[in-house]
């Protein structure tokens, strides 16, 4: 089990956001890594999930959280082991595919990056998308 903030819909088409536990079961079935989420950013696209706004989430329940780190706790991808500190951004996390604001999270390994060395995951979700592509981009520059 784990808990996870669930955005769920009243009939009127209303936003609820609650606080559940839920079983592993609930996870994205494929997913390819599990990763026992550590931090996670709020940004304006978590604030549009969040508030009901944008269209952004279109089933429910969804497990918002558009970037998180973590380690990886299971791996069914070759790049990643147990233990890894990994960072997932993008690729509609939270939005179409259940996201990081969770204990644990499921998500495709394409979708994951190995934490960048001299940053803790921490500091990944403090600096969030634009400041991990920064990081990124220094790094081949």
């Amino acid at each position: 089990m784990f808990k996870a903030v669930l955005m769920g819909q009243t009939e009127d088409r209303q936003p609820v956001m609650t606080i559940e536990n839920l079983e592993d079961s609930f996870l994205s079935a494929d997913g390819e890594v599990i990763v026992r989420v550590r931090y996670a950013g709020l940004n304006y696209k978590d604030g549009l999930c969040l508030n009901g706004q944008g269209g952004l989430i279109r089933e429910f329940p969804r497990i918002p959280g558009v970037e998180f780190a973590g380690e990886v706790l299971k791996s069914q991808d070759d790049r990643y082991a147990v233990g890894d500190q990994v960072i997932a951004t993008g690729s509609r996390i939270g939005e179409i595919w259940h996201g990081g604001y969770a204990e644990k999270a499921s998500v495709k390994g394409d979708w994951l990056v190995p934490l960048p060395k001299g940053m803790d995951m921490r500091q990944s979700m403090i600096f969030g998308t634009a400041g991990i592509t920064a990081v990124f981009w220094s790094s081949v520059t």
